[in-house]
């Protein structure tokens, strides 16, 4: 029996043991909390907002009175807020700013309205917590009673380059890339597509040299965004002209998705299938490993709430966001014990990799609050992404004033909608102005200029966003439907993305 077997094998009898009787959630966090204001007590940040005060707090005969003195001590934070004030002085070597130590790793994430990329701070202790929930999340398996000899197969994890660009300070790169490159030495034998595959930085290349390299694998699981797995195994199909996958990979059994809703992708990608598989979602982020499915039957991804994550719950209202999905200055904020099922909350972090009641700008809603469970809904701002794109209304704003400038028109409204398209995805675009333009031409620039503006499209453009569609019509008719729909005038506005069924609504009204 070999190690990953034998890891099952422990795994599987601790299950049948009785339960030990766990702290509470609101005790775990409590303790989460304590543990990283007493590790930052004396970092820059610490000292500022005078941690060492926040600690004594915790022996108070009220037992959440420590909770209401840090969110009067500590703000709450956006990127462009963390960054400013503390973590570019992490980016010139400072050490011990909002971390003990110096960081030397350096996760690109999607950007913001200010730049096209994040740079979030990866610490050693946060990919030690990484890596034991990856590890819980895989014992948690034995739950699903899979066969055995299924734990000896290989395990695809299709994600971002691991190759890390160094700098003269630091390392920086996809998180995937960082975590992969502190694979423990037992796991290499099972983890495809190998160190070499892996590092590779261009997409088109890697697929290729994955497909070439598909038959030499026995997979029994796969590890990705639904999107990009959904690409790499049509290609496996049709490069070797298979009925399914199943064909060359006979064992696999299990797909732990992640990124985006996977709902969209299931018919499409189980026609690839020969057989029904175990599906199990997972909550990945660069500022943490948030949550994942720990078991057949669950209604949602059960929040990790003992390993390095202080969570704070912003009820998602007009109290505590602006129109455009700010938070305001002084938000409510809750631990988990007051929260409550059905609610859309926003995320504040405060984590072991010197993040401080950060708002990752996630939503999300418990759906079993006993069990910690939750789902994700959405983002605090408007935004479209079906596959990954991560298309924000702030994106889109600034191409039309480009696109505008260039042709020398005037685009008073707009309108974008996500669509399936073939067995992928499409964006099908409204544009109102009423000056002449040839519509091929505005398609074309708008995007390239999309393309320039949001990293994360440019890439699925050349993936699972096959075609933009645009449409061209007078600008009195999106006030028309406003009109029609009793929403005239005063603060209403035509919305920026069109749900599924706005878009219906709208493609009815204009088609009349």
């Amino acid at each position: 029996m070999d190690l990953l077997e034998k890891l099952f094998a422990r795994a599987l009898k601790l299950s049948t043991l009785p339960n030990k009787k766990k702290l509470s959630h609101f005790n775990q966090q409590r303790k989460v909390l304590k543990k990283l204001l007493k590790k930052s007590d004396h970092t820059q940040f610490g000292k500022h907002y005078n941690f060492s005060e926040i600690i004594t707090q915790f022996g108070s005969k009220d037992k959440k009175y420590f909770y209401s003195y840090y969110k009067r001590r500590v703000p709450v934070f956006s990127y462009n807020k963390l960054y400013t004030e503390w973590w570019h002085r992490l980016k010139e070597g400072e050490a011990d700013v909002t971390w003990p130590g110096k960081v030397k790793y350096f996760a690109l994430s999607s950007g913001t309205s200010d730049a096209s990329t994040k740079y979030i701070p990866i610490t050693n202790q946060f990919i030690k917590a990484n890596k034991k929930i990856g590890i819980r999340q895989l014992l948690s398996l034995v739950q699903y009673k899979l066969p055995k000899e299924l734990f000896g197969k290989g395990i695809l994890m299709l994600g971002g380059s691991t190759h890390l660009h160094k700098t003269e300070m630091y390392y920086e790169g996809d998180l995937s890339g960082i975590q992969a490159s502190k694979i423990p030495f037992w796991f290499q034998y099972f983890y495809k597509p190998g160190s070499k595959i892996a590092r590779n930085r261009d997409w088109e290349s890697k697929l290729n040299e994955i497909v070439e390299s598909a038959p030499k694998w026995d997979i029994g699981f796969i590890v990705g965004v639904p999107a990009w797995l959904q690409i790499l195994i049509e290609r496996i199909i049709e490069r070797y002209q298979l009925k399914t996958i199943h064909d060359m990979w006979p064992n696999l059994s299990v797909f732990v998705h992640g990124g985006v809703a996977f709902e969209p992708y299931r018919k499409g990608f189980e026609k690839l299938l020969a057989r029904p598989i175990i599906y199990i979602e997972t909550y990945l982020a660069s500022e943490g490993f948030i949550a994942y499915q720990a078991g057949p039957g669950k209604k949602g991804m059960k929040l990790v709430l003992n390993n390095g994550i202080f969570f704070e719950f912003v009820p998602f209202n007009e109290q505590n966001f602006t129109a455009s999905g700010d938070l305001v200055v002084h938000p409510k904020t809750l631990m988990i014990d007051d929260v409550e099922e059905g609610v859309d909350y926003a995320l504040l972090l405060s984590t072991c990799a010197g993040t401080w009641r950060y708002i990752i700008g996630d939503v999300i809603r418990f759906v079993d609050k006993a069990n910690a469970e939750i789902v994700i809904t959405g983002r605090t701002k408007h935004y479209i992404s079906l596959c990954g794109e991560h298309l924000s209304v702030d994106n889109m704003n600034q191409a039309i004033k480009l696109i505008a400038e260039e042709l020398n028109i005037t685009i008073k409204e707009f309108a974008v909608a996500g669509i399936p398209h073939e067995s992928l995805f499409a964006h099908q675009w409204y544009i109102g102005t009423d000056d002449d333009v040839d519509p091929v031409v505005l398609s074309n620039l708008l995007d390239e200029k999309l393309k320039l503006l949001n990293d994360d499209y440019r890439v699925e453009r050349t993936t699972a966003l096959k075609e933009i569609f645009v449409t061209i019509l007078p600008t009195n008719l999106f006030y028309d439907w406003l009109r029609f729909r009793g929403k005239e005038g005063g603060q209403n506005k035509f919305p920026r993305v069109l749900n599924t069924k706005l878009h219906k609504d709208w493609k009815a009204f204009i088609e009349q």
